[in-house]
């Protein structure tokens, strides 16, 4: 049985496949801003693109989006404000979340876009 670490591993790989399957750029993974990171930072068109991947062995609990709270979505914004503050970005930015449920042979993949925005 894998790790949960090993399942993140895994599912930040199916992540990037699919968003360069849809024609995304992979501008970083695993991006480190302090004691934060993002897991995936891609360019989608003009468009910035933080994307954070939940993934989960089967349905044990909850859905891996389920894991994406209010504290989480404050540590991804601080973390991306980092990352737009450190590359000098001044496009737009959108927050997706990538979801992988893995089932012993499969895997379900779900991308949500706009998952969620910043508040103010």
């Amino acid at each position: 049985m894998a790790t949960q670490q090993e399942i993140g591993e895994m599912a930040e790989q199916l992540a990037q496949e699919h968003l360069l399957r849809l024609g995304y750029k992979i501008l970083d993974t695993n991006y480190q801003f302090g004691h934060l990171e993002l897991d995936i930072v891609a360019k989608d068109g003009d468009e910035l693109v933080i994307v954070e991947v939940k993934g989960r062995s089967g349905l044990r609990y909850e859905h891996p989006s389920e894991a994406v709270t209010n504290s989480k979505i404050k540590r991804i914004v601080d973390a991306a404000e980092g990352y737009i503050h450190d590359k000098c970005w001044e496009g737009d930015t959108r927050f997706d979340v990538v979801t992988v449920i893995f089932f012993k042979e499969n895997h379900e993949l779900e991308h949500f876009k706009e998952a969620f925005y910043p508040s103010l």
